[in-house]
């Protein structure tokens, strides 16, 4: 589609975290699409095209992420081939998204006409509530069933890992031999780098499945490591990268020449599809149709979303270097959902770990002057 993966990561400006992303999974799986399957599915996004252009092309993306502009590769890349169609898309913490969004349902105010979040919880209960669009996007039998939804009111755009990032020198021979309770050396007193897990409940689930395996215990001595807790993943992520920290508990595309990104063998770690959905009040919802179609074709999953993250379809390969999700024992992508769907118990074990960890600090990081407020985007 002419976009490499680092020349969407520079125009996103995600500096050196993202450069990590890129080191890990600078290539996509060379098995190219088929030539049946990608024609035929071409052939449907540019009836889906005529289509938005005829709405008046334009629609506005709520995406979940720590930085301004961190997925912005994705609607360049989008654009790129529908010249003509206008597109807002606002980055924010998937937390402070689903309230945003909630708000905009009770006021009759909605501006955003697809949301893709962490909080997987939140498509089920917009479900139950009848706001989100049946809609089955090209590409729709191809997609993993853990990554779908069976009535086909939401789908998935690519699948998020999260797991420890370690210091090229502090890693054992197979880095994927580390374990949680190798953080407990000394060597790492004073150098770790942690998102807040009480800000982000996919952190905290990994948390959760170290506290699982090796008891409160585990947590109190990792405290006791002075670890420095930031908001946003990314700088988690570019502490270890640049060598400032020899390890992260939790993070994604942290090898460099100063670190590698773990995938234990021994401990569990979080997977999770990332959920998108068309809302059934979309002002665009031609326009929208047309974007989570792209989104979903074996094009798009292969060029785009397998050049840094696992794909959703089960015809497009991982990354280079990896293997299908469903090949690690350690993880299990319908593990998050499960554990996010009990809000009761997230808020009772955020609230214990808080008691170690102490309240989060700091401002949005995706937000830092507080200047998205309830309805950005609206065009």
């Amino acid at each position: 589609m002419g976009f490499s993966r680092r020349t969407l990561l520079r125009a996103a400006a995600l500096g050196t975290a993202a450069a990590g992303l890129q080191t890990m999974t600078s290539n996509a799986a060379s098995a190219a699409p088929s030539s049946d399957a990608a024609v035929g599915e071409q052939e449907q996004l540019q009836a889906l095209y005529r289509t938005a252009r005829d709405e008046g092309g334009r629609v506005t993306l709520y995406m979940g992420g720590d930085a301004p502009g961190f997925f912005d590769f994705i609607p360049q890349a989008f654009l790129a081939q529908f010249p003509g169609i206008q597109v807002n898309t606002i980055t924010d913490l998937s937390k402070y998204h689903d309230a945003r969004i909630d708000n905009q349902l009770a006021t009759g105010k909605l501006v955003a006409d697809v949301a893709i979040l962490q909080t997987t919880h939140d498509f089920d209960r917009w479900k139950a509530m009848g706001e989100l669009l049946r809609y089955r996007p090209v590409g729709w039998d191809n997609v993993f069933d853990n990554a779908k939804d069976p009535d086909g009111h939401w789908a998935s755009a690519y699948y998020g890992v999260f797991a420890p990032i370690v210091g090229i020198h502090q890693a054992p021979a197979d880095p994927n031999d580390f374990r949680a309770t190798d953080l407990l050396s000394p060597v790492f007193t004073n150098r770790i780098v942690s998102t807040w897990p009480n800000d982000d409940d996919a952190v905290l689930f990994q948390y959760k499945l170290f506290i699982d395996q090796y008891g409160w215990d585990w947590l109190d001595k990792f405290a006791a490591q002075r670890p420095t807790y930031v908001r946003g993943l990314l700088g988690s992520i570019s502490g270890v990268i640049d060598g400032t920290y020899l390890a992260s508990p939790a993070g994604a595309g942290g090898t460099s020449p100063n670190s590698v990104q773990v995938l234990p063998r021994h401990d569990r770690f979080p997977s999770w599809a990332q959920r998108a959905a068309i809302f059934r009040r979309s002002p665009h919802k031609a326009t929208a149709k047309l974007f989570m179609s792209w989104l979903l074709s074996q094009q798009t999953q292969q060029n785009i979303i397998a050049s840094f993250t696992w794909s959703v379809r089960a015809d497009v390969a991982p990354p280079m270097g990896l293997k299908p999700l469903a090949d690690y024992p350690t993880t299990n992508p319908l593990d998050f959902p499960k554990f996010m769907s009990d809000r009761a118990a997230v808020d009772r074990f955020k609230s214990q770990v808080e008691l170690y960890v102490g309240a989060v600090q700091g401002p949005n990081p995706a937000d830092p002057q507080n200047t998205l407020g309830r309805t950005p985007g609206r065009f």
